[in-house]
């Protein structure tokens, strides 16, 4: 059984959105949360955030022990990206494209 949370349209690439949670994925839930803490990229406030939102769902709705959890997944998807101008010389334009992420991080209980 796994316990799951979903965070939708979080706008950080999802490039720069998948190097954090590559350092958590497999992680005991409270190293995950120490590293999220001390890392000083963008997304890793709200990648905290969904860690310990699905912690609570995992303990409140699952009735998992929130000592054996660990990160089992953590999935970074491309959300719906924003197109922007930019004004340039000569009246011309440049395309911005402001991209977002949806993240999907699932616990599951360790075994023994």
């Amino acid at each position: 059984m796994e316990a799951r949370a979903t965070l939708r349209t979080l706008r950080v690439t999802p490039q720069k959105t998948r190097l954090v949670a590559d350092l958590i994925r497999g992680k005991e839930v409270g190293v995950a949360e120490s590293i999220l803490t001390y890392t000083s990229r963008r997304s890793a406030r709200p990648l905290l955030k969904l860690l310990r939102s699905a912690k609570a769902n995992a303990v409140n709705n699952h009735d998992m022990f929130e000592e054996s959890l660990f990160v089992s997944r953590v999935e970074v998807g491309d959300g719906p990206t924003l197109k922007r101008y930019l004004p340039r010389a000569r009246g011309r334009a440049d395309l911005l494209r402001k991209r977002t992420c949806h993240i999907t991080i699932a616990l599951e209980e360790r075994r023994g």
